[in-house]
C-alpha cells in the first residue's frame, strides 16, 4: 500500500469490516476458545520477503486471528471490569495515529498538550472535582492522560515519596544524609482489597507496602490506618502515603475518604485515591456520594476507557499541585528545550514514558458526540442491568448475593462449597457462551458478574443466568452436591 488513493480504498474495507464486526460481534464466543501456541499452526514461522495481498492479509484475519480473540465488547462478556469502545474514540484514535505527533513537550506538538490540558478539566467537573484539581481552578493543580490506571498509582506513589523525601532532608539537621538515607523508612499503606497494582507499584518503587485489614463491607477504615500509623511511627518508620479505592475490583466497595482522608491530612500523608472502574459513575449526581471526602485527596485517577466509552489507553489523573510531580520526574536534556518552556506544561515531566500518543483526541471526540446526558444514560443502564440479574440471584435459594449491588458488578456464590463454585465457574466459561472471572474475597471463592459492554441489553442478561442456571442443573444432577434446599452440601 503505496498511495493515498489505494488507502481510501482498504480504509473503507477496513471501516466496513470493524462496523460489520461490532454489529455481529454477539454470534462470535465471548471467550477465545483455542489452546497455547495455536496460531504458529497458523501463519509462517517468518515474515514474506514480498509483500503480500490485501485479500490474504484479511483472510487469515478472520481465519487466523479472531479464533484467538476475547471479545470484550461482546455482550456476552461479563467478565473483569468493562473495557470501552465506541466509534466515536475509534474515529478520534485514527486521526492521532495519522497525525502521529510525540507530544512530550508543548513545541512538539502545541495542540496535543493543550486540547488535554483543556478536556481534563472537563472531565474534573463532570465528575464533581473541587477546584483545585483543575488548571483553570483556584490552586495549583491539574490533569494528564496516563496509559493505565496502574500507571497513575505509580507517579503518584513516586512523586510522593520524593516529596516527602525532600521535607525530611530540609527539616533534618545532619545535613550529611541524603535520599537513599530516608527511603528505607518509608512506609505506604493500602487495604487489602485494593488492586494487586497497588502492591507491584511498592515493588517498582522499593517501597514499603503495608495491606491492612478491610471491614466487614470490605471498605479501608480509619481506624486500621490509625493503629498501622502508630505502630510504624514507633519503630522510627515514616508513614508517607495512602492509596484508597472506590470501588475495588473484587467486590466493588468503597473505602471511607474521610475518616482516611482526616488522618493524612494530620500526619502529612499523600493520599491517592483509585477509582478506576467506578470513576465514570460519578458524572451521574446520584452516585456522587461515593466519593464523600474526595477533598482530602492528593491525587485521584479514573479511567475513562471503562466506562466511558473511550477506547484503551486512556487514564485520568489528577494532582492537587503539579509541582509535586514535575520535580520528581524533571529531567532536562538540551536537545528537548524550547522557548516557552516554564510558561507552559510539558508532559513528559508528568509521567514514566517520554513519548505520548494523542490520546485526548478521543476523549474529545467522546465527551463532543455522546455529551454528558447520553454518557449518564450509560452509565444508568448498566447500573440497572446489574440490579436485574441481582434479582435473579436472589430468585434462587441456591445462590446467594456476596456483597452489595452498587455500579456494575455482582459478586454471587452457590451455597455450598468454593470446590463446587469453582467447577460452575469453569463450566460456564468451557461453554462458551458467556465469559466470567471469579475473586476471592477475604478467603472465599465468589464469581463476579459485570455488565461490561455498551451492547448488553436486558435479554443477555436473561440468557447469562439461563446459562449459569442450566449449568447448575447439570451439575447437580451429575454430582447430586448442590441442594436446592438450604444450598446445602451432600
Amino acid at each position: 500500500m503505496t498511495d493515498s488513493n489505494e488507502f481510501r480504498e482498504r480504509g473503507k474495507e477496513m471501516v466496513n469490516y470493524i462496523a460489520g464486526y461490532i454489529d455481529s460481534i454477539e454470534k462470535r464466543p465471548p471467550l477465545a476458545q483455542v489452546e497455547p501456541g495455536y496460531l504458529s499452526k497458523l501463519i509462517p514461522n517468518s515474515a514474506p520477503q514480498k509483500p503480500d495481498q490485501w485479500e490474504d492479509i484479511m483472510k487469515d484475519v478472520e481465519q487466523a486471528i479472531m479464533p484467538g480473540v476475547t471479545h470484550w465488547d461482546s455482550p456476552n462478556f461479563h467478565a473483569y471490569y468493562p473495557t470501552g469502545n465506541s466509534f466515536p474514540s475509534i474515529l478520534g484514535d485514527m486521526l492521532s495515529d495519522v497525525i502521529g505527533c510525540i507530544g512530550f513537550t508543548w513545541i512538539a506538538s502545541p495542540a496535543c498538550t493543550e486540547l488535554e490540558t483543556i478536556v481534563m478539566d472537563w472531565l474534573g467537573k463532570m465528575v464533581g472535582l473541587p477546584d483545585e484539581f483543575l488548571d483553570e481552578g483556584v490552586g495549583k493543580g491539574g490533569g494528564v492522560i496516563q496509559g493505565t490506571a496502574s500507571e497513575s498509582t505509580l507517579v503518584s506513589l513516586l512523586a510522593a515519596k520524593m516529596k516527602r523525601i525532600r521535607q525530611v532532608l530540609e527539616e533534618d539537621p545532619d545535613k550529611n544524609k541524603d535520599e537513599y538515607d530516608v527511603l528505607p523508612k518509608l512506609v505506604a499503606y493500602t487495604s487489602d482489597q485494593a488492586h494487586s497494582s497497588v502492591e507491584r507499584a511498592a515493588l517498582i518503587g522499593s517501597i514499603r507496602m503495608r495491606s491492612l485489614p478491610s471491614d466487614d463491607e470490605n471498605a479501608f477504615r480509619g481506624e486500621a490506618l490509625q493503629k498501622a500509623i502508630a505502630e510504624d511511627k514507633a519503630k522510627g518508620l515514616i508513614p508517607f502515603f495512602v492509596c484508597a479505592t472506590l470501588g475495588t475490583t473484587g467486590c466493588c466497595a468503597f473505602d471511607n475518604l474521610t475518616e482516611l482522608g482526616e488522618i493524612c491530612e494530620k500526619e502529612n500523608i499523600w493520599m491517592h485515591v483509585d477509582a478506576a472502574y467506578a470513576g465514570t459513575a460519578f458524572i451521574c449526581p446520584e452516585f456522587r456520594y461515593l466519593m464523600k471526602g474526595i477533598q482530602y485527596a492528593t491525587s485521584f485517577n479514573f479511567n475513562p476507557h471503562k466506562m466511558m466509552r473511550v477506547n484503551f489507553d486512556c487514564s485520568a489523573l489528577w494532582v492537587k499541585d503539579e509541582a509535586d510531580i514535575v520535580h520528581a520526574f524533571h529531567v532536562d536534556p538540551f536537545y528537548l528545550k524550547h522557548k516557552h518552556q516554564g510558561v507552559v506544561k510539558d508532559y513528559r515531566h508528568w509521567q514514566i514514558p517520554l513519548g505520548r500518543r494523542f490520546r485526548s483526541l478521543k476523549l474529545w471526540f467522546v465527551l463532543r458526540m455522546f455529551g454528558i446526558e447520553r454518557l449518564q444514560d450509560h452509565v444508568r443502564k448498566q447500573v440497572q442491568l446489574a440490579h436485574e440479574f441481582e434479582k435473579l440471584v436472589l430468585s434462587d435459594s441456591r445462590f446467594e448475593i456476596v456483597s452489595r449491588v452498587i455500579l456494575g458488578l455482582v459478586s454471587f456464590r452457590l451455597k455450598v462449597s468454593d470446590e463446587q463454585n469453582e467447577k460452575l465457574l469453569k463450566a460456564i466459561n468451557d461453554s462458551g457462551k458467556i465469559h466470567m472471572v471469579a475473586a476471592n474475597l477475604k478467603g472465599q471463592f465468589q464469581l463476579r458478574f459485570v455488565i461490561c459492554s455498551a451492547s448488553t441489553e436486558l435479554k443477555h442478561v436473561q440468557f447469562a443466568w439461563e446459562v449459569i442456571q442450566g449449568l447448575t442443573d447439570s451439575l447437580e444432577n451429575k454430582e447430586g452436591s448442590v441442594h436446592n434446599l438450604n444450598g446445602a452440601n451432600s
